[in-house]
């Protein structure tokens, strides 16, 4: 599993013309799903991204987790994370779960966040969205729940 963690100062996601889900001060996480993940995986995610101290103290040294700043999670779901760019031109997506793995891995995600005490906004699976956000930093960071990177 792989997630683009980005501290935002606020970020949307519109489906069709409409807003579907907003956060305020807090992530966007942009997350890939491959065939392999498990429920292992999910928990990774979600507590890394709940407990990341990604977010400035009275110091502005990054020192506080998202559950520190009680910020709000904006996810969605993006299997072009697992776009594989090495041959040719155009990407392989083979490394991307199918969509009834992934939607059930992606929901589960959420839940987990929610479990931590994070109110979470969700786009929609499998939809074309457009994603607005103001990158708070910018801080931006790559999770992957197999490997270090």
């Amino acid at each position: 599993m792989r997630a683009v963690i980005q501290r935002v100062k606020n970020a949307s996601v519109t489906v069709s013309g409409e807003q579907v889900g907003a956060v305020q001060k807090g992530v966007l996480v942009l997350l890939g799903v491959c065939d392999s993940d498990t429920i292992e995986d999910v928990e990774y995610i979600a507590a890394k991204t709940a407990h990341l101290r990604i977010f400035p103290d009275e110091n502005d040294k990054m020192n506080l987790s998202l559950l520190d700043i009680r910020g709000e999670a904006l996810v969605v779901s993006q299997f072009t994370l697992f776009g594989d760019c090495r041959k040719g031109r155009r990407p392989s997506f083979s490394g991307a779960a199918r969509p009834e793995h992934a939607e059930k891995l992606y929901q589960k995600v959420i839940s987990q966040l929610q479990h931590h005490g994070i109110t979470v906004a969700s786009g929609v699976f499998q939809a074309m969205m457009d994603v607005s956000l103001v990158n708070d930093g910018p801080v931006t960071l790559l999770l992957d729940s197999k490997r270090l990177l």
